[in-house]
């Protein structure tokens, strides 16, 4: 029987499709920080490889897709930028050391990746570091990482975050101008400002788990694959940073947290808070991969930092085996100390949660009664959800159900929101 054509190539379509989707996605920083070591513009090198990915989709699904994809897109981004250079006729030292390389490849397919894959280099922490850039925005500095470090789309980005395609690209587009205005090198931030950077890079992917964790607004409660590239972005910032204590604790705290994401919803995707949740389906691995990144933060020896902090109280829950059975009053002393280190009326409002389980609900209202008072946390659902949940340990139920129904009000999530009202119902 002869193949109809008709049939045969959207699927062929389809599967170079979805191989450059995965090339993309595993290589990415690595194939954007080559060319950009080599062509000295982060934007162009963003541009080029872009390219690149549009010419693989034209030529994959006739000729294949090549034994060695990544190599085939930056030797084909590097002839790009070759071009472009020939016709402006710009032949400088970069054009003379860029074609002595790709001159050198006989055969795109089968040319050597110009990185060893088994070794995360200098290149991917410069691009990560230019990726949150201090001039860039918070909102363009997370759109950037998750485009050019983990290798989404637009489309994924807007999907996670709940905003039109548009606005991301605009935000991706803004940033690199602003990049190539303020001239941002790429290379490492000087010895006395690495830190420094390193922890703008560290609330970045912060900033992107907790999305995940806890999704601000739409129809769903967690968003676990930002959640896993998060995770992702962790790993390999560690491997990079290997003996720096917060990078180790953040990742710690995302395996730890994330470790129950399997729990947290169920069947419908509604809620089932901690209390409910059948801790049998905690992914146990990445227990286990979070206590031994905790470790190793511990290791170096130079004190628990915020993450670290956090992680730890997210052990203690990970190794019991029932709320009741959970070391309430060592969470209580690890909230205090993680206040003291970062002063927040939210680790506050955390630490009141923990000091109800630990000492009882009366204790653990006056910390909200007083958050109150200050005027902190207002327009925050949980403010209002926790007094809830304060006061109906205490019998005080109309007075809790009011509560909810504040709580419900201040949601932007659709799932969190009908959780709150089904209880200021009851």
């Amino acid at each position: 029987m002869r193949d109809d054509d008709s049939t045969v190539r959207p699927a062929v379509q389809d599967a170079a499709g979805r191989a450059v989707a995965a090339v993309w996605r595993i290589e990415s920083a690595k194939i954007v920080a080559t060319l950009t070591r080599m062509v000295g513009d982060f934007a162009l090198a963003e541009d080029l490889a872009q390219d690149a990915l549009a010419e693989a989709l034209e030529h994959w699904p006739d000729a294949g897709v090549p034994r060695n994809p990544a190599a085939w897109l930056t030797a084909v981004a590097k002839r790009r930028a070759i071009d472009a250079w020939r016709r402006r006729e710009r032949y400088d030292e970069r054009l003379a050391v860029i074609a002595h390389d790709v001159e050198g490849d006989q055969d795109e397919a089968t040319a050597a990746l110009p990185w060893d894959p088994d070794v995360i280099d200098d290149d991917v922490l410069r691009l990560i570091f230019i990726a949150c850039h201090p001039v860039l925005s918070r909102e363009a500095q997370v759109a950037l990482t998750l485009r050019v470090v983990g290798g989404l789309a637009s489309e994924e980005i807007a999907r996670a975050f709940l905003v039109p395609v548009a606005t991301v690209q605009q935000r991706i587009v803004r940033a690199k101008k602003t990049l190539g205005a303020a001239k941002a090198p790429f290379e490492l931030p000087p010895r006395e400002e690495f830190r420094e950077r390193l922890g703008a890079v560290l609330g970045v992917l912060y900033l992107i788990f907790n999305e995940a964790h806890t999704a601000s607004g739409g129809g769903d409660w967690m968003r676990p694959d930002l959640g896993r590239e998060a995770t992702r972005l962790a790993r390999i910032l560690v491997g990079l940073v290997p003996r720096e204590p917060d990078a180790l604790g953040l990742l710690a705290l995302m395996e730890l947290t994330a470790a129950r994401f399997p729990a947290r919803v169920d069947a419908d995707g509604e809620p089932v808070l901690l209390a409910d949740q059948d801790r049998t389906r905690w992914d146990r691995a990445a227990i286990t991969r979070g206590r031994a990144a905790l470790a190793k933060a511990d290791a170096l020896g130079r004190g628990r930092g915020a993450y670290a902090l956090q992680a730890a109280i997210a052990e203690r829950h990970a190794v019991a085996t029932s709320v009741d059975d959970t070391e309430w009053d060592r969470i209580v002393v690890l909230y205090e100390a993680l206040g003291r280190l970062t002063p927040s009326p939210i680790i506050e409002l955390n630490r009141a949660a923990a000091v109800a389980m630990a000492t009882g609900p009366a204790s653990a209202l006056r910390i909200v009664d007083d958050l109150i008072a200050r005027g902190k946390l207002k327009g925050y659902h949980l403010l209002p959800a926790t007094r809830g949940e304060l006061l109906l340990r205490l019998g005080r139920t109309e007075e809790a159900r009011t509560e909810f129904a504040v709580a419900a009000g201040l949601a932007g999530n659709d799932r969190e929101r009908a959780l709150l009202e089904r209880k200021a119902r009851n």
